[in-house]
């Protein structure tokens, strides 16, 4: 990355780094883009420059939530279940605590600054429509094996996998956001998820394979 691009990069954190302080004390809709300028010493045309909307400074990492459940199809081995890798992905990141999860003292905030915007909770559902689209499209291009062979061609089937991946997926977020919302330990609340999820995600998969792939797979259940 060459400077200029360095510095792009570094005034568009110093923005999303302004506005998320300002929106998670004082909610979404009550704060002006006028007022991210003002907090992060630009002008307030520099920041609709790096972030068209008010919604895409809340969602500042946007892109790459949508392409995270993609890239990890697309970049798996040839031979790897794409449930599986999804599965694994989600499993590692409860039991390492990743901060993309919210498993951090500031998630229950920013989750109900969501809650409380319909613009936010429209964005958050288009996010999750992206993502489904994407996955779609790296299953077709990268498809799983079944028992039968390459699932090749067989793109409506393809789409309603991404769908029933992408909901697994979300589902074992929003219930990780339900019982840390509720009072539940985060810990305790990650362990409860990670063992429904790798539960759910394992049932998809079986759907994929032979009973004799089944068996090998589940042998290989991260621990």
């Amino acid at each position: 990355m060459g400077l200029r691009e360095t510095k792009k990069q570094q005034t568009r954190t110093a923005i999303a780094d302004a506005a998320l302080p300002l929106f998670l004390e004082h909610g979404f809709d009550q704060v002006t883009v006028a007022e991210v300028a003002r907090h992060a010493g630009v002008s307030t045309n520099t920041v609709f420059n790096y972030f068209p909307t008010k919604e895409d400074l809340f969602f500042d990492r946007q892109a790459e939530v949508e392409d995270h459940l993609a890239a990890l199809v697309r970049d798996r081995a040839s031979d790897a279940c794409p449930v599986e890798t999804i599965r694994d992905d989600l499993l590692t990141a409860l039991r390492h605590d990743a901060p993309a999860l919210g498993l951090h003292p500031d998630a229950p905030r920013f989750w109900q600054v969501i809650h409380d915007s319909a613009a936010l909770r429209a964005r958050e559902r288009e996010i999750g429509e992206r993502t489904e689209a994407m996955l779609a499209t790296a299953l077709a291009a990268h498809p799983p094996h079944t028992s039968t062979g390459p699932n090749q061609g067989d793109h409506p089937t393809l789409t309603l996998l991404a769908g029933a991946i992408t909901g697994t997926h979300r589902a074992a977020l929003r219930e990780l956001q339900r019982r840390i919302l509720s009072g539940e330990p985060p810990t305790k609340a990650r362990d409860h998820v990670a063992t429904a999820a790798a539960r759910a995600f394992t049932l998809l998969c079986s759907g994929l394979h032979t009973d004799a792939d089944r068996t090998s797979r589940e042998r290989r259940l991260p621990r």
